[in-house]
């Protein structure tokens, strides 16, 4: 007998616990970083940013040209099957896995060979990098 394929794509940690891990990580990751690392666009993105602001999850303010985001501490799950237990166990573990790979980058310009994105040389950071040690309370949430 073979082997049923799936009904759908799916994954366990959706885009809205994804994108909040990673800007947990890096404050001031660009969405263009954050769609690329999801393999999502940028627009939704923008949408899954805009329902964590509005959830009060997560806050934004622009330095400049550039945002920088903070997850807001004490919020809890909104499905009442997780009771109400706060999301920073969650994301903790979400941080501290390994991140995927992040295409080199060219080493005469410095731009990524998908996106076209200038990075520093030795290519960019990654959005899911290891934390910074200390203890998780020392971390900008």
């Amino acid at each position: 007998m073979e082997p049923a394929e799936p009904r759908t794509s799916w994954t366990f940690v959706t885009h809205h616990a994804r994108i909040l891990a990673m800007l947990l990580r890096d404050p001031e990751l660009r969405m263009r970083d954050m769609a690329e690392t999801c393999q999502i666009t940028e627009r939704a993105v923008r949408a899954v940013v805009a329902d964590l602001e509005t959830a009060g999850y997560l806050t934004r303010v622009r330095h400049g040209r550039r945002n920088h985001y903070q997850v807001t501490d004490g919020t809890h799950f909104r499905h009442p099957a997780e009771g109400a237990g706060e999301i920073t166990r969650l994301l903790d573990v979400l941080v501290s896995l390994d991140s995927p790979p992040i295409a080199p980058t060219s080493p005469t310009t410095g731009a990524s060979p998908t996106t076209g994105a200038g990075h520093p040389p030795g290519g960019p950071a990654s959005p899911l990098a290891a934390p910074p040690p200390g203890p998780p309370s020392s971390r900008t949430r």
